[in-house]
């Protein structure tokens, strides 16, 4: 849009030059013209007589053209038409403008009309381009205040009017508007009415954007003051807006926003803010964003969402980064959130049933109903949530309910909660939720599991069967990242012994590889079920060790340092001695050894003993004693004297894992 003031000022300098037809033929050149919100610069005026009688021909060029109301700086100016004056003694000016340097390519190729009828006090200028057009008009003797109405305007040549309060770049998009506009040294006022299609925008830091944008609105803006004030009645829809992590993709129909805004520097805040997308999400509330994009203040006294639109429509991807990627919700939720300097001050929902799950059916919670009701500062009564059925991997848990309170900023779990847990018994004993605390001590909880069948946590780690039970407790969460340290001891009763599990790490717990971390201690283990459980050959007696820094992922070692004792001897079957033997890159027994456990089929031995690290895929062995020629893994005694040595001190971990699977197989250990 041009300035105003500006084609008023050059009105009344043609009305002059009028009232001395004379000066037809004159050159006026000024080096600098200072008006109220205007300046020009490098200023040069022809008149010359027109082609019809009576009429002049105007020639004006300016250099450069500073208007910072409406945000232009440097802008050219070059218009050429005729001027006259008609039965109603109206001066008229008809020609063409171009400008170059201004926001938007405005008026770069326009044609101009201007009308000053003085009997009614009025200047009207009408300009087209293309499909656009603007008329305006305004008193003479009041030259600050404008009627304007706007159609099929570029909104790329509203540019520069708007980065006077808000730094956005408009790239695309049309409107229409019938508004006033008062314009003063400090800035400006308008209101009315504005439709607008296909608008594309962004901010310089990328966080708050908007595309494909239609809708109407009523608006009143006073750019006049700092912060600007901005108040907004209408609705959008179609295209994606985009504010801080919340990526809106808008319906079809109509989105009702009403809001009260405050602009300064980049930064918005809306003050009063009421959305009403109707089969999704309806909300009041306020909230600030920063220059950057940042969140800074999110109040939403009330919303109610319907899912699955809302989350389709407001939720992704923020709820994908903060809780899962492609969540599967159904049905209400209704509720409060207080948000200010990346702390939630308050926070509370409820619902009569809501459906949640993870895309890759990690877990699930199905049938929720009741409330939960969380302040930082003020003490919230008891509430209830219930469910039909909740599921964490291959954890299924059936209707429940459970009571929390709110307390001093901790949301807590008022009476322990019972579960079933691998064909056992889980109780959680107390959680508490700090949503305001830094993120690694907002939640910490309590729980014991008790006889849960091994077999069953086997199969949930893609191990082999085995017989046996889990018992173990858990008496504090440490939470670091995606990491969460268990506070609290396991004891695992398989094969006559025990093992004993520390310092248990999880990493990742509902991803499809989670990683695991713990010491164990192992104490008489009977070998004779376990060599049968996994088919290596016969042993019996009572191992002892332990594996320290034991790292799985999926299920899998990655990492570990064990060593493994069978202090008090015990009996070896040949098939099993030729196992351990080719495993650690030794021979199978031959000779008079092989023919004599053929005959007894197993011998005595007096001690046995393995260490085996793995680091970086490659695996360390070591046994009871050795040299550089080898290492003793079995330590015979009597007869048939039976004595195995491994060779390799080093071996890659995967051809590890091929032997043993070999063996297992009932036949020999590949070498």
């Amino acid at each position: 849009m041009f300035s105003l003031r500006r084609s008023l000022a050059i009105c009344a300098l043609w009305t002059l030059l009028w009232a001395a037809p004379t000066w037809a033929g004159t050159v006026v050149v000024a080096k600098r013209v200072d008006m109220p919100g205007v300046s020009l610069q490098d200023v040069r005026a022809q008149l010359t007589p027109g082609a019809s009688p009576d009429t002049v021909q105007i020639s004006l060029r300016a250099g450069k053209a500073d208007i910072p109301g409406f945000g232009w700086r440097k802008v050219g100016i070059v218009m050429d038409g005729n001027l006259h004056r008609d039965l109603q003694l109206r001066w008229m000016f008809d020609g063409t403008v171009q400008l170059s340097g201004a926001p938007g390519g405005a008026l770069s190729n326009a044609a101009v009309n201007l009308v000053v009828d003085a009997s009614a006090n009025t200047l009207e200028i009408n300009a087209s381009q293309g499909a656009a057009r603007i008329a305006t008009a305004f008193p003479l003797d009041q030259p600050s205040h404008a009627q304007v109405n706007l159609r099929n305007l570029p909104a790329g040549w509203l540019q520069g009017l708007l980065a006077t309060i808000w730094p956005a770049h408009i790239a695309g998009g049309k409107l229409d508007a019938d508004l006033a506009l008062d314009v003063r040294d400090e800035g400006f006022q308008s209101s009315g009415d504005v439709t607008f299609a296909d608008i594309k925008y962004a901010t310089p830091a990328g966080a708050t954007a908007g595309q494909g944008l239609d809708g109407h609105a009523r608006f009143e803006l006073d750019a006049n003051a700092r912060p600007a004030q901005l108040t907004v009645n209408g609705g959008i829809h179609n295209g994606e807006l985009q504010l801080g992590p919340v990526l809106a993709k808008l319906p079809a129909h109509d989105v009702v926003l009403d809001l009260n805004a405050s602009a300064e520097r980049g930064s918005l805040a809306i003050n009063r803010l009421h959305m009403d997308d109707a089969d999704a999400l309806q909300l009041d509330g306020a909230l600030t964003i920063d220059a950057k994009g940042n969140l800074q203040k999110l109040k939403l006294e009330s919303f109610r969402a319907r899912f699955p639109a809302a989350y389709e429509r407001y939720g992704e991807p923020w709820l994908d980064n903060l809780i899962a990627p492609n969540l599967q919700i159904a049905g209400q939720l209704e509720g409060h959130v207080d948000y200010a300097g990346e702390h939630l001050r308050s926070v509370g929902f409820r619902t009569e049933a809501l459906d949640v799950a993870h895309s890759a059916d990690q877990w699930q919670a199905s049938g929720l109903h009741g409330e939960l009701d969380w302040s930082a500062q003020s003490e919230k009564p008891t509430t209830t949530l219930a469910w039909n059925q909740l599921t964490l991997r291959q954890f299924t848990t059936g209707a429940m309910q459970s009571r929390w309170r709110s307390h001093d900023g901790v949301l807590s779990l008022q009476a322990p909660l019972q579960l079933a847990a691998w064909k056992g018994h889980a109780q959680l004993t107390r959680f508490d939720w700090r949503p305001d605390a830094i993120k690694g001590e907002r939640f910490d909880l309590a729980a014991n599991v008790s006889s849960a069948d091994m077999a069953t946590v086997s199969q949930a780690l893609g191990w082999a069967p085995i017989a046996g039970t889990l018992d173990g407790n858990v008496s504090s969460v440490h939470w670091t990242g995606d990491r969460y340290d268990l506070d609290g001891q396991w004891t695992i009763k398989a094969f006559g012994g025990t093992a004993q599990v520390d310092h248990l790490a999880v990493q990742q717990p509902l991803s499809n590889a989670p990683a695991l971390s713990a010491d164990v201690t192992l104490h008489q283990i009977d070998l004779a079920p376990l060599a049968d459980t996994f088919n290596f050959g016969a042993i019996s007696g009572k191992l002892d060790g332990s594996i320290a820094g034991l790292q799985l992922i999926g299920g899998s070692p990655v990492a570990f340092k064990a060593s493994l004792l069978a202090e008090n001897g015990g009996r070896i079957s040949l098939r099993a001695a030729n196992n351990l033997s080719v495993i650690t890159g030794g021979s199978p027994a031959s000779g008079l050894q092989s023919a004599m456990m053929k005959l007894f089929k197993s011998a005595s031995y007096k001690r046995m003993g393995l260490n085996v690290a793995l680091q970086n895929g490659t695996c360390t062995l070591s046994g009871l004693d050795g040299d550089d020629s080898g290492y003793s893994i079995v330590e015979g005694s009597g007869l048939p004297y039976m004595h195995v040595t491994g060779t390799q001190n080093r071996i890659e971990w995967p051809l590890l894992v091929k032997r043993l699977k070999a063996a297992t197989q009932g036949a020999i250990a590949e070498r």
